[in-house]
Protein backbone atom coordinates (compact mmCIF):
# COMPACT_ATOMS: atom_id res chain seq x y z
CA UNK A 1 0.00 0.00 0.00
CA UNK A 2 1.66 3.40 -1.32
CA UNK A 3 2.73 6.00 1.17
CA UNK A 4 -0.09 8.37 0.02
CA UNK A 5 -2.99 5.71 0.81
CA UNK A 6 -1.65 5.41 4.28
CA UNK A 7 -2.01 9.43 4.63
CA UNK A 8 -5.59 8.88 4.39
CA UNK A 9 -7.40 9.85 7.64
CA UNK A 10 -10.86 7.51 7.24
CA UNK A 11 -11.64 9.40 10.84
CA UNK A 12 -11.15 12.93 9.97
CA UNK A 13 -13.24 12.50 6.79
CA UNK A 14 -16.04 10.53 7.96
CA UNK A 15 -16.13 13.40 11.18
CA UNK A 16 -16.79 16.06 8.37
CA UNK A 17 -19.94 14.14 7.60
CA UNK A 18 -20.84 13.57 11.07
CA UNK A 19 -20.89 17.34 11.73
CA UNK A 20 -22.84 18.31 8.36
CA UNK A 21 -25.19 15.78 9.79
CA UNK A 22 -25.50 18.04 13.05
CA UNK A 23 -25.44 20.83 11.12
CA UNK A 24 -28.49 19.75 9.32
CA UNK A 25 -29.83 17.44 12.02
CA UNK A 26 -33.61 19.23 11.43
CA UNK A 27 -33.43 18.97 7.78
CA UNK A 28 -32.36 15.54 8.11
CA UNK A 29 -34.81 14.37 10.61
CA UNK A 30 -32.21 13.63 12.99
CA UNK A 31 -31.08 14.60 16.44
CA UNK A 32 -28.23 15.60 17.38
CA UNK A 33 -26.97 15.21 20.92
CA UNK A 34 -24.00 16.08 22.91
CA UNK A 35 -23.13 13.95 25.88
CA UNK A 36 -22.34 15.53 29.62
CA UNK A 37 -18.39 14.34 29.03
CA UNK A 38 -18.65 16.43 25.40
CA UNK A 39 -19.14 12.46 22.99
CA UNK A 40 -21.20 13.73 20.20
CA UNK A 41 -24.40 11.46 19.05
CA UNK A 42 -26.32 11.88 15.95
CA UNK A 43 -29.92 9.25 16.49
CA UNK A 44 -30.66 8.41 13.00
CA UNK A 45 -33.43 6.34 14.10
CA UNK A 46 -36.41 9.01 12.16
CA UNK A 47 -34.16 10.13 9.44
CA UNK A 48 -34.82 9.87 5.90
CA UNK A 49 -33.10 8.89 2.59
CA UNK A 50 -30.50 11.77 2.76
CA UNK A 51 -29.89 10.50 6.53
CA UNK A 52 -29.13 6.85 5.24
CA UNK A 53 -26.99 8.07 2.71
CA UNK A 54 -24.83 10.32 4.75
CA UNK A 55 -24.64 7.32 7.86
CA UNK A 56 -23.54 4.92 5.19
CA UNK A 57 -20.23 7.74 3.62
CA UNK A 58 -19.40 7.94 7.48
CA UNK A 59 -19.16 4.50 7.62
CA UNK A 60 -17.28 3.99 4.54
CA UNK A 61 -14.54 6.96 6.13
CA UNK A 62 -15.51 9.15 3.06
CA UNK A 63 -14.02 7.19 0.83
CA UNK A 64 -17.43 6.25 -0.84
CA UNK A 65 -20.31 7.91 -2.72
CA UNK A 66 -24.07 6.90 -2.20
CA UNK A 67 -26.66 8.30 -4.20
CA UNK A 68 -30.00 6.87 -5.29
CA UNK A 69 -31.97 4.80 -8.14
CA UNK A 70 -34.93 2.32 -8.79
CA UNK A 71 -33.98 -1.57 -9.48
CA UNK A 72 -36.12 -3.05 -12.23
CA UNK A 73 -36.95 -6.47 -11.32
CA UNK A 74 -39.24 -7.37 -13.95
CA UNK A 75 -42.65 -7.70 -12.57
CA UNK A 76 -41.77 -5.46 -9.54
CA UNK A 77 -39.27 -2.42 -8.79
CA UNK A 78 -37.81 -1.28 -5.49
CA UNK A 79 -35.82 1.95 -4.72
CA UNK A 80 -32.26 1.15 -4.23
CA UNK A 81 -28.98 2.84 -4.02
CA UNK A 82 -25.55 2.93 -5.85
CA UNK A 83 -22.43 2.93 -4.28
CA UNK A 84 -18.81 4.05 -5.65
CA UNK A 85 -15.88 3.28 -3.81
CA UNK A 86 -12.57 4.48 -3.78
CA UNK A 87 -10.03 2.20 -1.93
CA UNK A 88 -12.23 -0.71 -1.08
CA UNK A 89 -9.55 -2.46 1.23
CA UNK A 90 -10.10 -0.07 3.49
CA UNK A 91 -12.84 2.04 3.30
CA UNK A 92 -15.14 -1.82 3.19
CA UNK A 93 -12.62 -3.04 5.45
CA UNK A 94 -10.85 -0.83 7.09
CA UNK A 95 -13.94 1.27 8.01
CA UNK A 96 -17.41 0.32 6.97
CA UNK A 97 -17.48 -3.69 7.74
CA UNK A 98 -19.71 -4.46 11.01
CA UNK A 99 -16.76 -5.94 12.64
CA UNK A 100 -16.35 -4.63 16.69
CA UNK A 101 -18.97 -6.23 18.99
CA UNK A 102 -19.60 -2.89 21.42
CA UNK A 103 -20.30 -4.88 24.95
CA UNK A 104 -20.62 -2.57 28.24
CA UNK A 105 -22.59 -3.86 30.71
CA UNK A 106 -25.90 -4.36 29.59
CA UNK A 107 -25.17 -2.32 26.20
CA UNK A 108 -24.53 -4.06 23.32
CA UNK A 109 -24.82 -3.03 19.39
CA UNK A 110 -22.18 -4.03 16.57
CA UNK A 111 -19.53 -1.12 15.64
CA UNK A 112 -19.04 -0.23 12.09
CA UNK A 113 -16.78 2.40 10.67
CA UNK A 114 -13.63 4.44 10.75
CA UNK A 115 -13.38 4.15 14.49
CA UNK A 116 -12.47 0.58 13.83
CA UNK A 117 -8.93 1.71 12.28
CA UNK A 118 -7.91 3.48 15.58
CA UNK A 119 -9.21 -0.02 18.01
CA UNK A 120 -7.87 -2.43 15.88
CA UNK A 121 -9.36 -4.79 18.11
CA UNK A 122 -10.60 -7.20 15.08
CA UNK A 123 -8.22 -10.17 13.84
CA UNK A 124 -8.60 -8.85 10.16
CA UNK A 125 -6.81 -6.14 10.88
CA UNK A 126 -3.83 -8.10 10.92
CA UNK A 127 -4.48 -8.65 6.89
CA UNK A 128 -5.07 -5.13 6.29
CA UNK A 129 -1.60 -2.85 5.77
CA UNK A 130 -3.64 0.09 7.47
CA UNK A 131 -3.88 1.74 10.76
CA UNK A 132 -5.52 5.45 11.52
CA UNK A 133 -3.54 7.89 13.51
CA UNK A 134 -5.51 8.90 16.62
CA UNK A 135 -7.04 12.37 16.61
CA UNK A 136 -10.75 11.90 16.77
CA UNK A 137 -13.02 8.89 16.17
CA UNK A 138 -16.15 8.06 14.48
CA UNK A 139 -18.52 4.86 14.73
CA UNK A 140 -21.73 3.85 13.41
CA UNK A 141 -24.08 1.55 15.69
CA UNK A 142 -27.14 -0.62 14.32
CA UNK A 143 -30.00 -0.21 17.50
CA UNK A 144 -32.17 1.61 19.16
CA UNK A 145 -30.75 2.09 22.46
CA UNK A 146 -28.93 5.14 22.84
CA UNK A 147 -25.13 4.95 23.83
CA UNK A 148 -24.04 6.00 27.19
CA UNK A 149 -20.86 8.14 28.66
CA UNK A 150 -20.36 4.64 29.58
CA UNK A 151 -19.99 3.18 26.17
CA UNK A 152 -18.16 6.53 25.07
CA UNK A 153 -15.71 5.76 27.49
CA UNK A 154 -15.02 2.46 26.84
CA UNK A 155 -14.75 3.72 23.10
CA UNK A 156 -12.14 6.09 23.67
CA UNK A 157 -10.08 4.05 25.75
CA UNK A 158 -9.68 1.26 22.57
CA UNK A 159 -9.11 4.58 20.37
CA UNK A 160 -6.71 6.45 22.07
CA UNK A 161 -9.06 9.88 21.99
CA UNK A 162 -10.68 12.02 24.08
CA UNK A 163 -14.36 11.76 25.03
CA UNK A 164 -14.81 15.45 22.75
CA UNK A 165 -13.33 13.56 20.09
CA UNK A 166 -15.56 11.08 19.59
CA UNK A 167 -18.71 11.00 17.33
CA UNK A 168 -21.28 8.28 17.92
CA UNK A 169 -24.17 7.52 14.99
CA UNK A 170 -27.06 5.13 15.70
CA UNK A 171 -30.29 4.04 13.58
CA UNK A 172 -32.21 0.81 14.43
CA UNK A 173 -32.28 -1.71 11.24
CA UNK A 174 -35.84 -1.26 10.92
CA UNK A 175 -35.42 1.95 9.66
CA UNK A 176 -35.08 4.24 6.77
CA UNK A 177 -31.51 4.43 7.60
CA UNK A 178 -31.42 1.34 8.63
CA UNK A 179 -32.29 -0.29 5.49
CA UNK A 180 -30.55 2.38 3.02
CA UNK A 181 -26.97 1.77 5.28
CA UNK A 182 -27.43 -2.42 4.77
CA UNK A 183 -27.72 -1.70 0.89
CA UNK A 184 -24.65 0.60 0.32
CA UNK A 185 -22.93 -2.52 1.93
CA UNK A 186 -23.01 -4.79 -1.08
CA UNK A 187 -19.70 -3.51 -1.97
CA UNK A 188 -18.04 -4.56 1.40
CA UNK A 189 -20.17 -8.03 1.32
CA UNK A 190 -18.07 -9.15 -1.54
CA UNK A 191 -15.03 -7.62 -0.36
CA UNK A 192 -15.55 -9.40 2.94
CA UNK A 193 -15.95 -12.67 0.79
CA UNK A 194 -13.19 -12.43 -1.33
CA UNK A 195 -10.66 -11.86 2.12
CA UNK A 196 -12.54 -14.80 3.74
CA UNK A 197 -11.54 -16.99 0.12
CA UNK A 198 -7.67 -15.92 0.40
CA UNK A 199 -8.14 -13.32 -2.23
CA UNK A 200 -5.71 -10.19 -1.78
CA UNK A 201 -8.36 -7.41 -1.35
CA UNK A 202 -5.44 -4.68 -1.48
CA UNK A 203 -5.10 -5.23 -4.98
CA UNK A 204 -8.74 -3.93 -5.49
CA UNK A 205 -8.59 -0.65 -6.41
CA UNK A 206 -12.49 0.19 -6.81
CA UNK A 207 -15.64 -0.89 -6.25
CA UNK A 208 -18.98 -0.52 -7.51
CA UNK A 209 -22.22 -1.70 -6.96
CA UNK A 210 -26.14 -1.36 -6.64
CA UNK A 211 -28.93 -2.99 -4.04
CA UNK A 212 -32.83 -2.45 -3.72
CA UNK A 213 -33.61 -0.83 -0.47
CA UNK A 214 -35.69 -2.85 1.48
CA UNK A 215 -39.05 -1.68 2.50
CA UNK A 216 -39.20 -0.88 6.43
CA UNK A 217 -39.95 -3.88 8.56
CA UNK A 218 -42.34 -3.99 11.28
CA UNK A 219 -39.48 -4.76 13.99
CA UNK A 220 -35.89 -5.23 14.12
CA UNK A 221 -35.94 -8.77 13.81
CA UNK A 222 -37.68 -9.25 10.64
CA UNK A 223 -35.94 -6.30 9.26
CA UNK A 224 -32.93 -7.85 9.18
CA UNK A 225 -34.58 -10.58 7.22
CA UNK A 226 -35.45 -8.14 4.60
CA UNK A 227 -32.12 -6.12 4.46
CA UNK A 228 -30.20 -8.91 3.80
CA UNK A 229 -32.36 -10.14 1.42
CA UNK A 230 -31.68 -7.01 -0.80
CA UNK A 231 -28.26 -7.95 -1.04
CA UNK A 232 -28.18 -11.73 -0.76
CA UNK A 233 -30.89 -12.06 -4.38
CA UNK A 234 -30.49 -8.16 -5.01
CA UNK A 235 -27.52 -6.65 -5.19
CA UNK A 236 -24.84 -6.35 -7.74
CA UNK A 237 -21.39 -5.46 -7.47
CA UNK A 238 -18.39 -4.45 -9.89
CA UNK A 239 -14.88 -4.67 -8.90
CA UNK A 240 -11.42 -3.45 -10.80
CA UNK A 241 -8.63 -4.88 -9.74
CA UNK A 242 -4.90 -5.59 -10.57
CA UNK A 243 -3.87 -9.31 -10.64
CA UNK A 244 -2.90 -12.53 -12.17
CA UNK A 245 -6.19 -14.25 -14.18
CA UNK A 246 -5.53 -16.98 -12.06
CA UNK A 247 -6.19 -15.67 -8.98
CA UNK A 248 -9.55 -14.54 -10.22
CA UNK A 249 -10.18 -17.62 -11.99
CA UNK A 250 -9.86 -19.58 -8.62
CA UNK A 251 -12.21 -17.60 -6.68
CA UNK A 252 -14.66 -16.04 -9.02
CA UNK A 253 -17.86 -18.87 -8.41
CA UNK A 254 -17.13 -19.00 -4.61
CA UNK A 255 -18.19 -15.18 -4.32
CA UNK A 256 -21.51 -14.79 -4.55
CA UNK A 257 -24.31 -15.66 -2.48
CA UNK A 258 -25.25 -18.79 -4.03
CA UNK A 259 -22.33 -20.53 -3.75
CA UNK A 260 -23.68 -21.02 -0.03
CA UNK A 261 -25.41 -23.90 1.00
CA UNK A 262 -28.02 -21.81 2.50
CA UNK A 263 -28.81 -19.93 -0.73
CA UNK A 264 -32.16 -20.22 -1.61
CA UNK A 265 -34.71 -19.26 1.31
CA UNK A 266 -35.62 -15.55 2.70
CA UNK A 267 -32.60 -14.49 5.23
CA UNK A 268 -35.55 -14.50 8.25
CA UNK A 269 -36.44 -18.17 7.29
CA UNK A 270 -32.91 -19.50 7.83
CA UNK A 271 -32.38 -17.46 10.69
CA UNK A 272 -35.20 -18.93 12.34
CA UNK A 273 -34.04 -22.44 11.00
CA UNK A 274 -30.82 -22.30 12.98
CA UNK A 275 -32.35 -21.11 16.58
CA UNK A 276 -31.35 -17.49 15.85
CA UNK A 277 -27.52 -18.45 16.22
CA UNK A 278 -25.58 -15.99 13.51
CA UNK A 279 -23.06 -18.08 13.60
CA UNK A 280 -24.48 -21.28 12.49
CA UNK A 281 -25.50 -19.53 9.04
CA UNK A 282 -23.37 -20.78 6.89
CA UNK A 283 -20.74 -17.78 6.36
CA UNK A 284 -20.81 -18.16 2.73
CA UNK A 285 -24.11 -16.60 1.79
CA UNK A 286 -23.11 -13.12 2.61
CA UNK A 287 -22.52 -11.57 -0.46
CA UNK A 288 -23.84 -9.84 -3.52
CA UNK A 289 -26.03 -11.58 -5.67
CA UNK A 290 -24.29 -11.42 -8.82
CA UNK A 291 -20.43 -10.19 -8.93
CA UNK A 292 -18.19 -9.02 -11.63
CA UNK A 293 -14.27 -8.64 -11.78
CA UNK A 294 -12.65 -6.84 -14.41
CA UNK A 295 -8.70 -7.55 -14.44
CA UNK A 296 -6.74 -3.80 -15.45
CA UNK A 297 -3.97 -6.08 -15.62
CA UNK A 298 -5.46 -8.42 -18.45
CA UNK A 299 -8.35 -6.97 -19.26
CA UNK A 300 -11.06 -9.22 -18.81
CA UNK A 301 -14.12 -9.53 -17.19
CA UNK A 302 -15.19 -12.21 -14.88
CA UNK A 303 -19.27 -12.71 -13.82
CA UNK A 304 -20.53 -15.28 -11.42
CA UNK A 305 -23.90 -15.28 -9.84
CA UNK A 306 -27.13 -13.95 -11.24
CA UNK A 307 -30.24 -11.58 -9.24
CA UNK A 308 -32.89 -13.44 -7.87
CA UNK A 309 -36.18 -11.87 -7.83
CA UNK A 310 -38.40 -14.80 -6.92
CA UNK A 311 -36.70 -14.65 -3.08
CA UNK A 312 -36.73 -10.62 -3.36
CA UNK A 313 -39.81 -10.10 -4.25
CA UNK A 314 -40.75 -11.64 -0.50
CA UNK A 315 -39.63 -8.01 1.04
CA UNK A 316 -42.64 -6.55 -0.37
CA UNK A 317 -44.64 -8.58 2.39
Amino acid sequence: MNEKLERISVNARAALIAEQMIAEAKALGVKALTLPNGTKVIDATDGGLRAGKLFAEVCMGGLGEVTFTSLDFGQFWLPGVSVSVERPAVACMASQYAGWMIKVNKFFAMGSGPARALSRVEELFEQLDYSDEPDMAVIALEGRKLPTEEVAEYIVRKCNVSTEKLYILIAPTASVVGSVQVAARVVETGMHKMMELGFDIKQVSSGYGTCPIAPVAKDDLKAIGRTNDCVLYGGRAFYSVRTEDGEIERTINDIPSSASRDYGRPFYEIFQAYGGDFYQIDPLLFSPAEVFINNLTSGRTYHAGEVNAEVLRGVLG
